[in-house]
């Protein structure tokens, strides 16, 4: 039977009514398959949406890592708009989208790729969509060319490092130094191991290499440039995706906090926002990881004509900055994870802070808290929506939130 697709929901499968399920379509087309359990996993497309491109490529039909090559970029980018206004529209907010700053292709310096060992070598790539099925993706359009170039080394670390039976995860960053990788599921680290994967590090451009969170081998430092600022984070911790990324959320964040002389980053990781925000401020940054505040302390240490940077290892889901403490600075940056900080916003809804640079990778619980805030009598005056992962349903967004 034939359905006409309605919209895109959250993961970006088209919906026609029933609900029905169909990925790889878009708004406006007519298609035909069998619909099984509310879903036509292979869609014919009838009449095509005029938004419909040929995806740029080669492996986008098997390979799971992208899911909206088959459309324009122009409607992906009014589509991530409106993810972020259905959102807090769901919550009777409203704010102008000021743009949407969407990174380039083969721009994507973190990923974790999947690596398996077959009877004749190893396989390492991303799954097929709803699959276990590995598609390796020499031509990838997302990674960035220092990780495309290492696929053979990855291949290589496979074979060594897991049994026939297992499947690896290989997290990798492309630093400014090198690519950095972090393992897990690989076998039990040993002598023989360490030295061969120590052997295979040194005949290609990897920085660093940790098996299960323990660094194994290092040649130099992964340094990654924060806005001109050295940082070596620590093994397979959270980065920006992109540079382009990294670039339009500090440039949206540091315009919120503007004159500010005091400023707290609230789940501040490695000090993306933290340390090139203390060219201008005093900083206080607090995040749960130990290791990532280390990093951030090392880097400030390091940099030049930084003002003072404080740190504070705290869990912010269990103990959150209380409003006293809050309003101790003049302007909040905080980035959480995707469950959001309610625990936390709620804090910073009582606190006499002017100034709130929010940033978020989950429109729905940055409205969630967003609702707390403006009903706290803060108001909600910009949003830029930041597109790290291109081709993918994934939204990112920078605010600014002020009172008078």
């Amino acid at each position: 039977m034939s359905v006409t697709i309605e919209r895109l929901g959250h993961h970006g499968d088209g919906i026609a009514e029933g609900p029905v399920f169909a990925p790889l379509t878009l708004p406006g087309e007519i298609i035909g398959g069998d619909i099984i359990d509310g879903r036509i996993a292979a869609p014919k497309i009838l009449t095509p949406s005029s938004d419909r491109v040929s995806p740029p490529c080669p492996h986008f039909k098997s390979c799971g890592g992208c899911s909206l090559q088959h459309a324009s970029d122009s409607f992906v980018a009014a589509w991530k708009i409106s993810v972020v206004e259905t959102a807090i529209a769901a919550h009777g907010l409203a704010a102008p989208i000021r743009r949407i700053l969407t990174s380039p292709p083969n721009s994507r310096r973190r990923a974790t790729l999947a690596g398996r060992r077959t009877k004749k070598g190893a396989l390492v790539g991303f799954h097929g969509r709803a699959s276990s099925v590995l598609t390796e993706v020499p031509s990838c359009r997302v990674l960035h060319p220092d990780i495309l170039a290492l696929l053979p080394a990855f291949k290589e670390l496979t074979m060594l490092g897991t049994t026939r039976k297992a499947e690896i995860a290989i997290s990798v960053t492309a630093s400014d130094s090198g690519v950095d990788i972090a393992v897990t599921g690989g076998k039990p680290i040993d002598l023989p191991l360490r030295q061969q994967l120590s052997a295979m590090m040194a005949n290609h451009k990897i920085a660093r290499l940790a098996w299960e969170g323990e660094t194994i081998a290092q040649q130099w430092p992964p340094v990654q440039m924060v806005q001109g600022i050295s940082v070596t984070p620590p093994p397979g911790a959270f980065f920006q995706a992109t540079k382009a990324g990294e670039t339009a959320l500090v440039t949206a964040v540091t315009e919120v906090v503007g004159t500010s002389k005091s400023v707290i980053d609230l789940f501040a990781g490695c000090g993306t926002f933290a340390l090139p925000l203390a060219r201008n401020a005093e900083v206080h940054a607090v995040e749960s990881v130990v290791d990532m505040l280390g990093a951030l302390e090392a880097g400030w240490r390091l940099a030049k004509g930084l003002k003072k940077v404080s740190t504070e290892t705290r869990d912010l889901y269990r103990r959150p900055m209380l409003h006293s403490e809050l309003s101790r600075y003049d302007a909040i940056v905080i980035d959480p994870p995707r469950a959001g900080a309610e625990a936390q916003t709620a804090e910073i809804a009582q606190s006499d802070v002017a100034r709130i640079a929010s940033v978020s990778c989950n429109p729905v619980t940055f409205s969630r808290d967003a609702k707390m805030l403006v009903d706290a009598g803060f108001r909600l005056d910009w949003i830029d929506v930041i597109d790290q992962f291109r081709w993918s349903p994934h939204v990112e967004l920078a605010a600014q939130f002020s009172k008078t």
